[in-house]
């Protein structure tokens, strides 16, 4: 893996402070918390749909399969890229949040609890040090 001609190699990433990936892990800790409590209170749909939102983020992965682009370790291949980013930023699910407070009806818990696992998935990686990517497949910085 070197700096050769064709050869593909990762950029080096500057590390997250350590104060902004402690308060990520808080916050993953909270939408955990908030979307086992919807699950509890709320029966087991709305604790599958945590669960199941909490994993789905990834999925989008499976958008490169059958992509023929070569790739070195840590890179996704870029025909995902616009998927996995989309699913990775927190704006989406907070969004999506609070156009739930204002118009869904309260008594359907399972599409909350489906965006507090979201925002911990989402709030887990950047807690541990991944985030979104280059549009070359590459974490950025």
């Amino acid at each position: 893996m070197g700096g050769g001609a064709g050869h593909r190699t990762r950029p080096r990433r500057r590390p997250r402070p350590v104060a902004l990936r402690a308060a990520w892990f808080a916050a993953a800790l909270f939408w955990t918390a908030f979307a086992v409590l919807e699950g509890v209170n709320h029966g087991w749909l709305a604790g599958g749909m945590a669960l199941l939102f909490a994993v789905a983020p990834d999925l989008t992965m499976l958008a490169a399969i059958g992509d023929p682009t070569p790739t070195v370790r840590g890179q996704l291949p870029p025909r995902a890229v616009p998927y996995y980013n989309l699913a990775h930023r927190a704006a989406v699910p907070l969004g999506l949040a609070v156009l739930y407070t204002f118009t869904a009806p309260k008594e359907w818990a399972p599409l909350f609890a489906a965006l507090c696992g979201w925002l911990a998935h989402i709030s887990y990686d950047r807690a541990f040090g991944y985030g979104l990517r280059t549009k070359e497949g590459f974490q950025r910085d």
